[in-house]
C-alpha cells in the first residue's frame, strides 16, 4: 500500500511520544489508538512484534474536506502505525494525495499530505 513511511531509529515508547509531538506541531490531534499487537495477543492468542494505530485528526483539514464531500469521513482519521522493525520503528502514515479524485479534494489532499510528510521527516 503506498503511504509515507520513515525508519527511525529508538524504542516503540520514545518514537511514539516524538511522532505525538510532531503531528501536535502540525495541527493533528490523535482521537483513536489501537494497540494491534496487543489485541491480537488477547483475542487470538497471537505474539507478534509491537504495531500501534492511531487516528491522527486534523480538525481544520477534516472541516474543510467534509465540506467538499461528507463522504470523505470513510476515510478519517489518518492512520498513522508504528511497527517495531529489528530494534528501530517503523512509522507510516497515509497520504490523502493518494486517495483522492476531485480537484477541490486533491488540494486539501495534497496540503495534509504536506503536513503529514513534514511531520515523519522531523522525526
Amino acid at each position: 500500500m503506498q503511504g509515507l513511511t520513515k525508519i527511525v531509529q529508538g524504542d516503540m515508547a520514545t518514537v511514539e511520544a516524538a511522532v505525538r509531538s510532531e503531528l501536535s506541531a502540525r495541527g493533528f490531534g490523535i482521537l483513536t489508538e489501537i494497540d494491534v499487537a496487543e489485541t491480537l495477543r488477547v483475542k487470538l492468542g497471537v505474539e507478534r512484534s509491537a504495531l500501534k494505530i492511531l487516528g491522527a485528526c486534523n480538525p481544520s483539514f477534516a472541516n474543510r474536506a467534509l465540506e467538499v464531500d461528507p463522504s470523505v469521513a470513510l476515510i478519517m482519521p489518518c492512520n498513522v502505525v508504528l511497527e517495531d522493525v529489528n530494534g528501530s520503528v517503523k512509522v507510516s502514515a497515509m497520504d490523502p494525495s493518494v486517495m483522492m479524485d476531485s480537484p477541490e479534494m486533491k488540494v486539501l489532499a495534497e496540503e495534509a499530505t504536506g503536513l503529514l510528510a513534514g511531520a515523519l521527516e522531523a522525526l
